[in-house]
Formats: C-alpha cells, structure tokens, sequence
C-alpha cells in the first residue's frame, strides 16, 4: 500500500522538516549551551545526574587541599572548563582536563600508584531527567521552527 500526497503546503512543510533534520546543528548547539548550564549547577548542588550526591572529600583530602569544596582543585580549572562541540551530525560536552576521567569516575590507588589514596567517583557528566525533558523541548521547538 502506498500513499500519494498532492499538496503543496503539505510537501513543503514535510521539505522543510526534512531539510532542518539535516541540518541539526542549530538544535545541537542549543542542547549543549543546556547541558553545560547543567553541569555547571552539578557543581554547584555536589550531585550526580541521577541527583546522588557526591561522596564528601575524605578528612585528610580536605585537609591537604584547605578546604572541602568537592572537584574544586586550587584553579577550578574542571567546572571553568566544561565545554560542548556541535556539528550537524554529533554533540559532544565534556572537560579537555586531564583528570576529568578520574573525577568522574574514580579510582583506587592500587591501580594508579601515583594517587595519595583511592578517588570516589564524582559523576558531573550525563543527562539527568530534567536535562532529558530540556533536549526533547529544543528537539520540539527546532523542529517546529522556532529557531535555527
């Protein structure tokens, strides 16, 4: 069975939302501007996308460091440098540091020797339910047409 469409507002409207599927980089641009915000508030509350908080530094982290703010090195270079890359194909956000891995996802010292103790993993990076209801909403929106 196939159907035949002979309308041309029809098959205008259906160009045009093939045309901006292509073309996502204005609506990937806007889900990464969301989703570094979003991270950036992960620092802020010490949690998890899934809203778990962050394990508390230990007592003698906290006492090398001089304070006892979480993931904030003496810069804090690693929330500073939070960052997305949109293309009309992928999104991509993330941290160019060097211990962004080991922050997220922790590591014990019995395979990294040259940490001073075993690194809890702190998850900053992902996609929470809110960040979920955010992409769908952009998604809505570029595909309506109401930016980009």
């Amino acid at each position: 069975m196939s159907i035949t469409i002979d309308d041309d507002q029809v098959l205008q409207a259906l160009n045009r939302l093939q045309q901006r599927t292509t073309r996502l980089r204005p609506a990937f641009k806007a889900i990464g501007e969301a989703m570094v915000a979003s991270t950036h508030d992960r620092f802020q509350d010490k949690e998890a996308p899934d809203g778990t908080p962050w394990a508390p530094l230990s007592e003698a982290t906290a006492a090398r460091k001089g304070h006892d703010r979480i993931l904030e090195g003496e810069s804090g270079q690693l929330a500073r440098q939070i960052s997305y890359e949109a293309t009309d194909d992928a999104l991509e956000w993330g941290s160019p540091m060097v211990y962004a891995t080991m922050m997220h996802f922790g590591g014990d010292q019995a395979d990294f020797p040259h940490l001073w103790g075993d690194i809890p993993g702190r998850p900053f990076l992902g996609v929470s339910q809110d960040d979920q209801e955010e992409i769908l909403d952009v998604l809505s929106g570029y595909l309506r047409g109401d930016f980009g």
